[in-house]
């Protein structure tokens, strides 16, 4: 997969939407937070689709599955970290819910992504 197809890529796009949820929700949690919770949350929110897409930019399928396996490990930190920040009350238990379903889709995706790499390519003409 050639460096500018990453963008093709349904997990790619869906853990960009992600960013933006976070951001968003991040911007209201109190100001003493904003080298604390936010910027970890951020960090980890952003780690997800960077990881995809310099993985897809790799010419082995080994480098790919690394960077998929380290997007991985974001989301499941960012997990935590969105737990965290409703047991300390800056998120709804509703908002969590929403974030906590995208990211089980984004791993769940990246899954599905690592098990095709280790099949036998199929040649497709498109």
């Amino acid at each position: 997969m050639g460096s500018h197809q990453f963008k093709e890529l349904k997990v790619w796009q869906k853990s960009m939407e992600l960013v933006e949820h976070i951001y968003a929700i991040s911007y209201l949690f109190p100001k003493m937070e904003q080298f604390g919770l936010v910027s970890q949350m951020r960090r980890s929110s952003v780690s997800i689709p960077s990881n995809i897409a310099e993985g897809a930019g790799r010419n082995s399928t080994k480098d790919f599955d690394h960077f998929l396996s380290m997007a991985n490990g974001s989301a499941y930190e960012l997990e935590t970290q969105l737990m965290i920040a409703q047991r300390l009350d800056y998120l709804s238990t509703e908002k969590l819910q929403l974030l906590a379903s995208i990211l089980t889709e984004i791993t769940k995706m990246i899954f599905s992504l690592k098990k095709s790499l280790h099949q036998t390519p199929q040649h497709t003409h498109n």
